[in-house]
């Protein structure tokens, strides 16, 4: 089953400790169906220094999240949605809203 929600998506929380709160996915992960939002389920790493981080010491950034745990923000309706997989006349796909029954792809 492929995933429904792409990067550069908006997507709400529908589940966890920032539940209601709205972000851009910035990185998808199918084989794990996980997702990355950003500003969203921030973590706290401790990072030995390194060419990446001179300094080293503890930073801030975004865990994936399951996405199950995440809904589809429609641009149209703007609201959190399920989507469908719809086949168009010339074989293409596309990704529809359940609720308002725009098509969310262009």
């Amino acid at each position: 089953m492929g995933l429904d929600i792409k990067k550069n998506d908006t997507v709400t929380l529908i589940n966890g400790d920032e539940k209601g709160k709205s972000g851009r996915v910035i990185a998808v992960y199918p084989k794990e169906s996980r997702v990355v939002v950003e500003r969203l389920n921030i973590i706290k790493k401790h990072m030995k220094p390194n060419k990446q981080y001179q300094q080293g010491g503890i930073i801030e950034k975004e865990a994936p999240i399951h996405r199950s745990n995440v809904m589809l923000l429609c641009p149209k309706c703007n609201k959190p949605t399920r989507i469908e997989a719809r086949v168009l006349s010339d074989g293409g796909k596309v990704r529809v809203c359940k609720k308002c029954r725009e098509v969310i792809d262009k």
